[in-house]
């Protein structure tokens, strides 16, 4: 009941939010009325949902176009960012579940059990793109920001007249590393998928293996012919919008501009931008147990300083039991103190037990805490006892982890992950690998692809005080600039400025040459 009670509030917040804004006068002639169309993959949807939060808190009337599912996620944050005077609204398509043949309610990657399941959530916005494009047709939106995997958004741009700004949720080095890739295909004059060859292009060598690249990338198939089309939108789109900052990736971002040739701006990290006065950034995801739930907290209080590792492989992850098991020895054997999130799976209770069996040692032993499902990230590496953190590499964890100031151990298992660790273990050295080989969908694989004696090494060198003091210092610095990147005077705060600005100036000249 519950679950129903969410959807009718959900429902009648939506139709209430669009009914009162529907009806607002623009504040003036030259307001900006932007668009924002996210994927329905936490990965994609939480920054891009926070990008629009942010325009709209600097004076922009902002829509955001998704499914109900999905806006179930986040309007508690679009309602109370209304109820303060700030133009946004979201309108909502009915996702078309039953005819791709998923259960009703499932409209996000989070929640698919499977890559078969998650791979019909794209042919599902298909069928609703004609829906999509009339509301961009009524809304008459000033520009588009649509996250790389539609494609298709920008010939909607391009019929309404407007620019479309092609929203990457991930770094200007992977952008970078796969552009070179794609052009040169280092990787096809090997003889061996294990073998390593250099990125081609970059100011700094640095190595990988055929494994470890997208499998589109490494094996031409379908997928390969949709990224083809992903990579053509973004050279005709107007430019690119990185949820990123200067100071963390200059000289990529420069490369990208000067190989890639678009346009971008850096306006992260959007996440601890949008929450920088917001004391609710717990909720962060609706989940207001977690403000009243203090056990974890207290747990984390009785720690010392630097001394507790955050365990955590986002929302998509799923490791096999054999590989849970893995973990948890080498966490144990590390002598170090954790506080780890498990996602429940659906293998046999058998796996489970063992997990719970672990839960209560440690417990006993008081060496770590474990959280299931989903737990308060933010403000759990904003504790003064968290030292570092596993990260599967995802960017929002990555950007979460420097703003917070904290080392890494990296951890990728699919998409542009492994880039990601090659940033943040080789260029910007803030990370310790933990030395995963190949790049398969979300850690979706049979047994244990690394070992414990790798998991405790890694710890050991990341939690060690000696052996990690440069790293953490890098860190730290890094985590500075993230905060200044945000305030008035910082770069991402005037890049933001300076795109709304130009935005406002296509507005002003589009209606200036419109025939009367």
């Amino acid at each position: 009941m519950k679950i129903k009670n969410s959807v009718i509030y959900i429902q009648y917040s939506i139709a209430f939010n669009i009914a009162i804004v529907g009806n607002m006068e623009p504040q003036s002639h030259h307001q900006l009325n932007v668009i924002f169309l996210p994927f329905p993959a936490p990965g994609h949807m939480i920054p891009m949902v926070d990008t629009a939060r942010l325009f709209a808190k600097h004076g922009v009337s902002v829509t955001i176009v998704t499914t109900l599912a999905n806006a179930l996620t986040f309007q508690k944050a679009i309602d109370s960012d209304f109820n303060r005077g700030y133009y946004i609204r979201t309108r909502v398509v009915a996702f078309p579940a039953a005819q791709v043949g998923l259960p009703d309610g499932l409209e996000n990657a989070k929640d698919g059990i499977d890559l078969e399941m998650i791979a019909k959530l794209r042919p599902g916005i298909l069928i609703v793109k004609d829906q999509i494009e009339f509301l961009f047709q009524e809304l008459q939106p000033d520009c588009l920001v649509t996250d790389m995997l539609y494609p298709w958004t920008v010939e909607s741009a391009a019929k309404l007249g407007i620019p479309r700004l092609y929203y990457y949720s991930s770094s200007y080095f992977s952008t970078c590393a796969t552009y070179f890739i794609r052009k040169y295909k280092p990787h096809e004059k090997l003889a061996s998928n294990t073998h390593r060859f250099t990125i081609p292009g970059l100011p700094q060598s640095i190595e990988m293996t055929p494994l470890q690249l997208e499998q589109w990338l490494r094996t031409e198939s379908i997928h390969t012919g949709f990224f083809d089309a992903v990579y053509e939108s973004q050279r005709r789109s107007y430019g690119a919008l990185y949820n990123n900052f200067h100071e963390l990736e200059g000289d990529y971002e420069q490369l990208y501009k000067s190989t890639v040739g678009m346009k971008s701006w850096s306006v992260g990290p959007v996440s601890a931008w949008v929450n920088k006065d917001d004391e609710r950034k717990a909720n962060r995801g609706d989940k207001e147990v977690f403000a009243l739930d203090s056990e974890w907290l207290n747990w984390l209080n009785s720690k010392q300083n630097l001394s507790v590792l955050y365990v955590c492989f986002g929302s998509l992850v799923r490791f096999p039991q054999a590989q849970l098991v893995e973990l948890a020895h080498g966490l144990e054997n590390s002598g170090h103190s954790f506080i780890w999130v498990i996602r429940k799976n659906n293998e046999s209770d058998d796996g489970e037990s063992l997990l719970q069996e672990f839960e209560e040692k440690m417990k006993e032993i008081n060496k770590g805490y474990i959280i299931w499902n989903w737990a308060p990230q933010l403000l759990i590496l904003d504790h003064p006892a968290i030292g570092g953190i596993v990260t599967h590499c995802g960017w929002n964890s990555i950007l979460e982890s420097v703003s917070a100031g904290l080392p890494m151990i990296t951890w990728p298992t699919y998409a542009e992950q492994f880039y990601n660790e090659k940033l943040v273990a080789e260029v910007l050295k803030i990370g310790v690998p933990v030395g995963a080989k190949e790049n398969k969908w979300a850690g979706m694989e049979k047994g244990a692809a690394v070992g414990r004696e790798e998991i405790a090494k890694a710890v050991v060198k990341l939690m060690g005080k000696e052996e990690s003091r440069e790293m953490r210092s890098r860190a730290r610095k890094l985590g500075d600039a993230a905060k200044k990147s945000i305030e008035e005077g910082g770069s991402s705060y005037l890049n933001l400025m300076q795109l709304l600005d130009e935005l406002k100036s296509l507005k002003i000249t589009r209606a200036l040459e419109k025939p009367k």
